[in-house]
């Protein structure tokens, strides 16, 4: 890690209200800000650059060290996946985070079930009727520490670095467009993955333009419980199931103690 710039070289003047103590030692590889498209109709007001990148793979452990030091520096690390498309191209538009509190994962949970008049999946044992939200589960692990492993897992992708509070918001505040053709907006799926945070210890630790990928560190254990959250990620990705096992039974069994959860939107 010889060649590492330190990170007031660059990150620091990018996003200056989220300047790193020197003491934390955290340095970068060279990098560059990634702009979004001003021609999106949900580029409201939301001024600057939506995230910062390094230029290739990040070195290993770079972001645990980010993670670590979320809650001093505000800004939320990313491994970001840029084999379909280059983030550099900017096909991003940001919305206010604050638009994500006017959204209650209930209330979207229940009406992308109803608006299933030819529901994509077979709904068994639900049926028309939306399940609601499933009950939170039992810490397995430290969320960090589940995070990490994702993190190690995904090693060899750039770091992206996102002014966001916390890992769900980053979907807005990025102006992530993977699910565009499922909802229009992102601050709704920033709201539902806010829920998963405080329910079931997911962190957002992988992105790309039409993949996600949570750590989980309190997932559901046994069958009747990961029914419950197959429901949620039916309506969060539909593709999740779609293009998996195709019934819902099918993907609460594979996502029973599972400690990551993968979506790809098509």
């Amino acid at each position: 890690m010889d060649d590492l710039e330190p990170l007031t070289a660059g990150v620091d003047d990018l996003f200056s209200d989220h300047a790193l103590d020197p003491s934390l030692s955290v340095t970068l590889p060279p990098g560059y800000p990634v702009w979004p498209d001003p021609s999106f109709p949900q580029h409201q007001g939301v001024a600057g650059p939506a995230l910062w990148m390094t230029d290739g793979p990040a070195p290993p452990g770079l972001w645990a060290r980010f993670h670590a030091a979320h809650a001093e520096t505000g800004l939320w690390p990313l491994l970001l996946d840029d084999s379909a498309q280059p983030w550099s191209a900017g096909q991003i538009a940001p919305e206010p985070v604050a638009e994500i509190d006017t959204y209650d994962p209930a209330a979207f949970v229940a009406e992308v079930w109803a608006e299933w008049h030819e529901p994509p999946i077979d709904l068994t044992p639900f049926g028309r009727y939306s399940p609601g939200l499933a009950p939170a589960g039992h810490p397995r692990e430290d969320p960090g520490a589940a995070a990490e492993r994702l993190a190690a897992w995904l090693a060899g992708r750039p770091l992206g670095l996102v002014p966001a509070g916390r890992g769900a918001d980053v979907l807005a505040a990025v102006g992530w467009q993977g699910a565009r053709h499922h909802n229009a907006f992102t601050a709704p799926l920033s709201a539902v993955v806010r829920g998963w945070e405080d329910r079931f210890g997911v962190r957002v630790v992988g992105l790309g333009f039409d993949t996600l990928e949570l750590s989980v560190a309190a997932p559901p254990v046994t069958f009747r419980h990961a029914l419950r959250v197959a429901a949620e990620h039916a309506t969060f990705c539909p593709e999740a199931i779609v293009q998996g096992p195709g019934t819902l039974a099918g993907h609460a069994e594979q996502i029973r103690d599972a400690r990551v959860w993968s979506f790809r939107w098509e």
